[in-house]
């Protein structure tokens, strides 16, 4: 168990709830006193786009008798409202989908090479003699949006700084429910008035752990707790929503196919799986079998799937 040491002047401990196995287990075992101190609240950012399981997990997290202290839920909007009315040019904050831009063949390519700066500059051209096919990724704007930006601005109003100097000192703890196995996850707070804090990893909790405790005390096992069209989700997590979600399989199938062309300064079509191919056409086998690396641990700030 590593232990922590809270900074003088500590005035709102808040947690971020996702409404997910770890800040499930993090809330309940809070309400248990296994951690502490209490907080003084909880904050679920909605950002209109998960499924019901976690919109039903959530309602009975609120209701009484099942934690000593509240649970706010802030929202920056729809997430999929506005990317629906991103793919018709409007302003959207872009989420980490994936494009695919092709070239045909017999397209002219430049050549490039250095001069003697060490500047690239064109030399020559080549014809293309097959069909290129490049696959990227769209920066993400979501979880800052519709996740850090709405908690924070929450928490600047229970302290009572909206709208005036921030202060140069922590006043406020946020707790994040990030477990041992996603370490990686773990980001330092940017405000100077905000400290984070991680306790499952001080409890040296896992996921697994996490589910232990929550059949020990027997409790609902909560959804994972992502949004539905979320281009992060693994194979696994599509093949789980296709098998035993069939309305969030389809509406995301919908949204993907809705998102195709449109969008502001991207070039090439706007695929929701990390393949580039519609969404009910691609390959659901397990990443082990293919060899393909997860993309959550790089997820930022811990604020989804939690």
């Amino acid at each position: 168990m590593i232990a922590f040491q809270p900074p003088a002047g500590i005035r709102l401990r808040v947690l971020s709830l996702g409404a997910g196995v770890q800040s499930t287990t993090l809330a309940l075992m809070a309400a248990h006193g296994e951690i502490g101190p209490m907080p003084d609240c909880a904050i679920f950012a909605d950002t209109g786009w998960e499924t019901q399981a976690v919109y039903d997990h959530l309602a009975w997290l609120r209701s009484p008798n099942v934690l000593p202290f509240p649970v706010h839920i802030v929202s920056a909007g729809d997430l999929r409202a506005d990317l629906l009315a991103g793919a018709e040019g409007h302003r959207w904050a872009s989420i980490p989908a994936f494009t695919r831009n092709v070239t045909p063949a017999g397209a002219e390519l430049p050549v490039y090479d250095e001069d003697e700066n060490g500047d690239l500059v064109i030399v020559g051209s080549r014809i293309l003699k097959t069909e290129r096919i490049g696959v990227g990724m769209i920066r993400r704007q979501c979880t800052g949006d519709y996740k850090i930006v709405p908690i924070r601005r929450k928490v600047r109003e229970l302290l009572g700084i909206a709208g005036r100097r921030s202060p140069t000192v922590p006043v406020a703890e946020q707790w994040i429910g990030i477990s041992l196995d996603e370490v990686l996850r773990m980001k330092p707070s940017f405000e100077d008035w905000q400290v984070n804090r991680w306790p499952l990893i001080e409890q040296h909790m896992t996921r697994q752990d996490c589910l232990l405790w929550l059949e020990r005390h027997g409790y609902p096992l909560p959804p994972k707790s992502a949004c539905i069209g979320c281009p992060f989700h693994s194979d696994d997590h599509w093949r789980e929503m296709r098998d035993h979600h069939p309305d969030a399989w389809a509406d995301a199938g919908w949204v993907d196919h809705a998102i195709r062309t449109g969008f502001r300064g991207i070039r090439g079509e706007v695929y929701l799986h990390r393949s580039a191919v519609p969404l009910d056409q691609a390959d659901l086998t397990t990443a082990a079998d293919r060899g393909q690396l997860d993309l959550w641990p790089n997820e930022c700030e811990g604020m989804c799937e939690v």
